[in-house]
């Protein structure tokens, strides 16, 4: 059996909107298998300072019935513990256009854990 090349995204994904489908297409193009991970409330407080519209799992159940998404998870209660990319084990990590911190913090777990994941930044959707 051919093993599936793995693609995982984070975002909060508060209502879905044409940007988001533009960043799983774009994400989707490095593999074979699109995994979202959807921030959890607590985490979309502490990072942007605000509460989200919809509820986690409301925000999970919308991004699951995205066509281009095979899998959506909730993110660790933790910020920055990355737990769901040990259990998942992916073979590429895409971030969006406007998650740099994003990615430095990725680099950091990644080296720490001696672990070796390729990041490629989406860019932004010209609309």
């Amino acid at each position: 059996m051919i093993k599936k090349k793995r693609v995982v995204v984070f975002g909060i994904f508060d209502g879905i909107h044409e940007g988001h489908r533009d960043f799983f297409r774009q994400s989707r193009e490095y593999g074979d298998e699109l995994i979202v991970i959807v921030g959890r409330d607590e985490i979309c407080r502490k990072l942007k300072n605000k509460t989200p519209k919809h509820s986690e799992k409301e925000r999970c159940l919308l991004v699951s019935q995205e066509p281009l998404v095979d899998k959506t998870l909730l993110g660790d209660p933790t910020l920055s513990s990355y737990q769901v990319l040990a259990q998942l084990k992916p073979d590429v990590i895409c971030i969006g256009y406007d998650q740099q911190k994003l990615r430095e913090d990725l680099e950091r777990w990644l080296s720490e854990t001696n672990q070796t994941v390729e990041i490629f930044s989406c860019k932004k959707l010209d609309i």
